[in-house]
């Protein structure tokens, strides 16, 4: 590809699919990784990580994973809005049961089986939801029950809920408040600040293998952290259409004009009115 030819890149640096080689541990997405650690070697039941649309949670969660070493099995389900047989059978297939012809109690039976065989072999079972804030109040209980086994020791399994916000206003309900009381561990994700922003950027550019002189202005990286809110997906976005641009002018660097661009063609970024005010301006900030 051309584009990656004339900025000197292997591969395109700035993805929106969550890919964990070009992770980067900026301030809070760090602690949320150390408090997963931390949690799961704890043996602490239930952990719950919150953040909002594109700030990375399920980049987290692969990262996380990755992380474990051979002593655990994990399992992971990316859309949990199923209803508690269709999370059970998501479940079982995350632990190699075969149980799409078996009835409920069978199943559970089978799955507590399946756990117990693990503890003997020393392994230790972790799961991971994404987007939980969509699961139904009794696929949450369901969740809930199957981690009452335990050995005098720790729980069976360690359950990791990943969400948007909106997953603590279901927590709050009455009908899950057992649930409630087991999240012992907790994170809320937050965005980039603005040193950081700059830095992030600077990072995936020298993963995806560029090397030359800085690619972005400091105006331009000013710019993409106000439009972005520090929201890591609308950095990549920004960033993304910023050198798509340059690359159609044949440039070699970023400017504020090329992200102005890139923000109008991008509705999800809502900066001021004045943000772009062209009395405030400065071509030496360029």
């Amino acid at each position: 590809m051309n584009y990656l030819k004339q900025f000197g890149l292997r591969e395109l640096p700035f993805g929106i699919t969550p890919d964990t080689s070009f992770f980067f541990g900026y301030r809070s997405i760090q602690e949320a990784l150390n408090t997963l650690l931390i949690a799961v070697a704890n043996g602490e039941g239930f952990i719950k990580i919150t953040g909002e649309v594109g700030t990375g949670k399920t980049l987290l969660c692969r990262k996380f994973l990755s992380t474990l070493g051979p002593g655990w099995v994990s399992a992971y389900i990316p859309n949990p809005s199923l209803e508690p047989r269709g999370l059970m059978l998501a479940l079982a297939s995350e632990l190699g049961i075969a149980g799409e012809l078996i009835s409920a109690h069978r199943l559970e039976k089978e799955f507590m089986q399946r756990l117990l065989d693990l503890a003997r072999a020393g392994k230790r079972v972790v799961l991971c939801m994404d987007e939980t804030q969509a699961m139904p109040l009794q696929t949450l209980e369901t969740v809930r029950l199957l981690t009452n086994l335990e050995t005098e020791r720790r729980k069976l399994m360690h359950v990791v809920l990943f969400g948007q916000p909106e997953l603590d206003r279901k927590l709050a309900q009455d009908s899950v408040r057992q649930l409630r009381q087991r999240i012992v561990f907790q994170h809320s994700l937050t965005a980039l600040a603005r040193d950081e922003v700059a830095a992030y950027v600077a990072h995936r550019l020298t993963i995806a293998g560029y090397s030359r002189a800085p690619l972005f202005a400091k105006g331009a990286l000013r710019a993409i952290h106000i439009a972005s809110r520090g929201v890591p997906r609308l950095i990549n976005i920004l960033a993304h259409k910023s050198l798509l641009l340059v690359f159609g002018e044949g440039g070699q660097r970023v400017d504020k004009r090329h992200v102005r661009a890139a923000v109008d063609d991008t509705p999800a970024c809502a900066p001021p009115w004045w943000w772009f005010s062209r009395t405030r301006e400065s071509t030496a900030a360029d």
